[in-house]
């Protein structure tokens, strides 16, 4: 049995990972959507169903891009559609959508609970402070 380096954000929904899972979950589950938060690759040869929403890590401002990649998970979820994020490492840029996430579902009521949850959830989760700054804009009653 493998192990699994991806993990459930919402039961058989919505999954998270680094872009070293990608192969393995696309063959593990029945992947719909595949959103790649990653501005520093624009491969996408491996995935047919990728879809590209790039989030320039380290860099701040970012409101824009990561309000777009929730809302691009949150609505491909709403529609049905079994989503996997990712970006390089699946700490910063994922946890951050991951949060988002949760806030837009209302999963979580504020941005520690909804980062809580992530954390327990992928444990390597790490969002820098621009990132939480960007949150804190995007959900300023969180």
């Amino acid at each position: 049995m493998t192990t699994k380096n991806y993990q459930e954000l919402i039961e058989d929904g919505i999954f998270i990972g680094g872009a070293d899972d990608v192969m393995d979950i696309m063959k593990d589950e029945r992947i719909d959507v595949v959103v790649d938060l990653r501005a520093e690759s624009a491969d996408t040869s491996s995935e047919s169903n990728r879809i590209h929403s790039p989030i320039v890590d380290d860099a701040d401002q970012q409101d824009e891009s990561v309000n777009k990649a929730i809302n691009l998970v949150v609505n491909s979820y709403n529609e049905g559609k079994k989503v996997f994020v990712h970006c390089g490492g699946g700490s910063n840029r994922t946890g951050t959508v991951a949060i988002g996430t949760l806030l837009a579902l209302g999963k979580a009521n504020t941005i520690a609970e909804a980062e809580e949850k992530a954390k327990t959830i992928r444990p390597k989760i790490n969002v820098k402070e621009a990132m939480k700054d960007s949150l804190i804009r995007i959900f300023p009653d969180a």
